[in-house]
């Protein structure tokens, strides 16, 4: 019976996890600033740290994340999440007990080493944990509702950044980080993943066996690759998604690494106007996945709903990009309502493609290619940012890198409408002893 309570711990996991990350979001850029450039609203040495940052945890993460999804089919989810969400913990100890200069470049390393490995794992995981335990006609919704929790994490953890020092953000951030991680060893039973009963169409439900074998291995030391390359080449709507997945990355990465050195430098935002924007975009968010995906996706479809969301993603990054005023941020912000749809939607219409047994692969793919992403947006995207906030910029336009994030954006919509609604490959019943209610 303890199986029937599965999802919930996960989702506790996901809120207590994402909180303590989301938390100290807001102070990140303020410390920064203050260890890089004390004084200053502007550092292009702050910009072209975090771009580097980004990129290498991208490059890691490209080659590590499809290998970790192959392993958590092995091993199991519950087995995987725990490397991450325990060395996660370190880096927000070190900023709990200094901010200093060299204590903030000591954090800046074992940050970017740690998330090499683990960056966004805890996240796919997850996702491939609801896709072994929920069937395919709910999943989508199911998606939502786990990202909705992730966004009501982010109201919650910015809210609380809201009314603490810098000193106390952190404190609380790495207790939350310890707790999430021994919630989630004692409460969330492991999943079932291999007790799925799958009534299987006529054509084979698992594409990696679709894929003709090979003798000898090009990847032999991390076959993961291979499947990755399987996957891309049988499924065209699984190519397209992934399409999708790195350009919608490129775009959301490039607004992200950008977004509060632009803010701070054009009307002087500092962690409480940080955290306001979040807390807005954190509502809308939760709204949407809780509330209006359920409602609209049976009617819609996941494929109209995923260009719906990247329609609104675009139009909500052209207007940060053109801001003219402190108050029209925020009001981009409440953009995210229907910009959200986008990444349940795309989780979805990829775990349809694969089979039961093959979860963890598809969800390691996805995130390998957004990893990818993560590499190439800030080596696109810093230099823009620090070029065009500085005072050489070859014109005035302060949110111009902002405004390419958009276009990017607007390449992932016109991606999204050449995916079409296939019928699933498998329709997964999960056997009456193991069965899982959200």
């Amino acid at each position: 019976m303890e199986k029937l309570f599965g999802l919930s711990h996960l989702f506790m996991t996901v809120f207590l996890y994402c909180f303590a990350n989301f938390m100290v979001v807001p102070a990140i850029t303020d410390v920064t600033m203050s260890a890089l450039c004390p004084g200053k609203d502007e550092c292009s040495l702050a910009i072209y740290l975090t771009g580097a940052q980004q990129a290498i945890i991208g490059l890691g993460s490209l080659v590590v994340m499809p290998l970790v999804g192959n392993l958590s089919d092995k091993y199991g989810r519950k087995v995987m999440l725990t490397v991450p969400m325990t060395f996660g913990i370190l880096p927000l100890v070190i900023l709990a007990y200094s901010r200093t200069k060299y204590f903030f470049y000591t954090y800046y390393v074992l940050k970017t080493v740690i998330a090499m490995v683990t960056e966004g794992s805890v996240q796919f995981l997850a996702f491939a944990y609801v896709a072994d335990n929920v069937p395919e006609s709910r999943r989508v919704s199911v998606f939502g509702i786990m990202s909705g929790i992730a966004s009501a994490s982010f109201v919650f953890g910015n809210f609380s950044t809201r009314f603490l020092s810098t000193s106390a953000t952190f404190q609380v951030a790495a207790s939350m980080a310890a707790v999430s991680l021994v919630y989630m060893r004692v409460f969330l039973p492991e999943s079932m993943m291999k007790n799925s009963v799958c009534a299987k169409n006529t054509e084979n439900t698992r594409l990696l066996e679709k894929a003709p074998t090979k003798k000898w291995q090009l990847f032999k030391n991390l076959p993961s690759v291979d499947d990755t390359i399987c996957l891309l080449r049988t499924s065209s709507t699984f190519s397209k998604a992934a399409a999708v997945a790195f350009f919608v990355t490129v775009a959301d990465v490039g607004l992200y690494a950008s977004l509060n050195y632009y803010l701070k430098a054009q009307f002087h935002f500092n962690k409480d106007e940080f955290a306001d924007l979040m807390i807005i975009a954190g509502i809308a968010g939760s709204i949407s996945q809780l509330i209006i995906m359920p409602i609209l996706t049976p009617l819609l479809g996941e494929e109209k709903m995923l260009s719906i969301g990247l329609l609104f993603s675009c139009a909500h990054m052209v207007l940060y990009g053109v801001a003219w005023a402190p108050w029209v941020p925020y009001a981009a912000a409440m953009i995210s309502v229907v910009a959200t749809f986008a990444m349940p939607c795309l989780r979805s219409i990829a775990s349809k493609q694969i089979g039961p047994n093959e979860q963890g692969k598809a969800q390691g793919c996805i995130t390998g290619i957004c990893s990818f992403a993560n590499i190439v947006s800030p080596l696109a995207f810093s230099p823009l940012t620090a070029l065009f906030l500085s005072d050489g910029a070859p014109f005035h336009f302060p949110g111009f890198s902002i405004m390419c994030s958009g276009f990017a954006a607007m390449i992932a919509f016109i991606q999204s409408i050449m995916i079409k609604a296939a019928p699933p490959t498998t329709s997964c019943t999960i056997a009456h002893n193991y069965s899982v209610e959200p």
